[in-house]
């Protein structure tokens, strides 16, 4: 049974730092924006403070694509992009972004999911794979980053980890994964649990983690200063948030809780053919967000339009995103 409360977010090393707070966010601009605003669209970097952690949201760029069919599974492909179109993307199609994290608090720099990666990158034209760019901009050498955690190994969230070349992209960070989720997709024989469009991933994972030292982690523990793991399954087994806490504030890294949140958010129940459980996917998507509303905790989405950060508000049936906008 999955247990989401504020209580038991904040167990482990997490609650003897910091307690879930309703004070809102303070912004403040990185180094890297333009002046006069707090979004520079040549850098992709968006950072603040919150207590005495910093977090920069690095844009790994996005994707605009025809509606592929059952893109919502439980709706027709008409009423699909029509939810589309109402969110003023081009006919027929629609737009997905990806957004990593870099924490850097208690004197270490943490990586939270790692983008589509450079080979995506070259690939693209540069349409995504552009997080490094991103943390150049921002001046972080991912040499520099000593752990990277996780949410879950999807290809968006993990190629990162490796460079071009598939040499490793973070050579000197302990690599942290969810354990049910390094458990499901290492072994092969699980893809018969798996739905149509996560069959095609246990070859891509196999591809992306060869190699590469992992430290497995469970959920309720705290995985790195001042950032606790909750489990948050359905969109894959495993899937895994994140909530970072420092001083009196706190902020949940959701990963792919939900996708686009003018689409999904006010429609809960509708279900993205990514999630591999979608009864599971929703289940954990209201308990997120009414406890989200209800402590006016912030999230952080990783497909949420960047910067990618808001509060969660009930709206009717479901949930609308306010996002968050720069304070100097």
């Amino acid at each position: 049974m999955l247990e989401l409360s504020r209580r038991n977010l904040m167990t482990g090393g997490a609650a003897a730092a910091a307690a879930v707070t309703t004070a809102p966010l303070i912004l403040a601009a990185a180094n890297a924006q333009a002046a006069g605003g707090a979004v520079s669209p040549l850098t992709g970097v968006y950072a603040y403070k919150m207590g005495d952690a910093e977090i920069i949201q690095v844009f790994d760029g996005a994707r605009t694509f025809p509606i592929p069919d059952n893109f919502i599974v439980n709706l027709s492909k008409e009423e699909t992009a029509k939810a589309y179109a109402a969110q003023y993307m081009p006919a027929g199609q629609l737009t997905i972004t990806f957004s990593p994290l870099i924490v850097k608090v208690g004197g270490k720099t943490i990586a939270i999911d790692t983008g589509n990666g450079l080979g995506a990158n070259a690939a693209t034209k540069g349409a995504v794979g552009n997080a490094r760019h991103s943390m150049a901009a921002a001046g972080i050498d991912p040499k520099s980053v000593d752990i990277v955690l996780i949410s879950h190994f999807h290809s968006d969230h993990i190629n990162g980890l490796k460079n071009a070349d598939g040499s490793p992209a973070y050579p000197n960070a302990q690599i942290m994964v969810p354990s049910v989720e390094q458990a499901f997709w290492t072994d092969e024989s699980n893809a018969s649990k798996a739905n149509g469009p996560n069959k095609g991933n246990f070859a891509g994972v196999k591809k992306t983690m060869d190699g590469l030292k992992t430290t497995p982690f469970d959920a309720g523990k705290e995985v790195a200063p001042g950032i606790t793991a909750v489990a948050t399954p359905g969109h894959t087994p495993g899937h895994t948030s994140f909530v970072i806490a420092s001083g009196n504030k706190s902020v949940m890294v959701q990963g792919d809780v939900t996708n686009h949140p003018g689409v999904f958010m006010p429609n809960p129940g509708w279900h993205l053919m990514f999630d591999n459980d979608a009864q599971t996917a929703e289940a954990t998507r209201r308990k997120v967000y009414d406890m989200a509303s209800a402590d006016k905790m912030p999230i952080i989405g990783y497909h949420f339009p960047f910067p990618s950060a808001g509060f969660v508000e009930k709206s009717g049936t479901g949930y609308r995103l306010v996002q968050v906008h720069a304070l100097s």
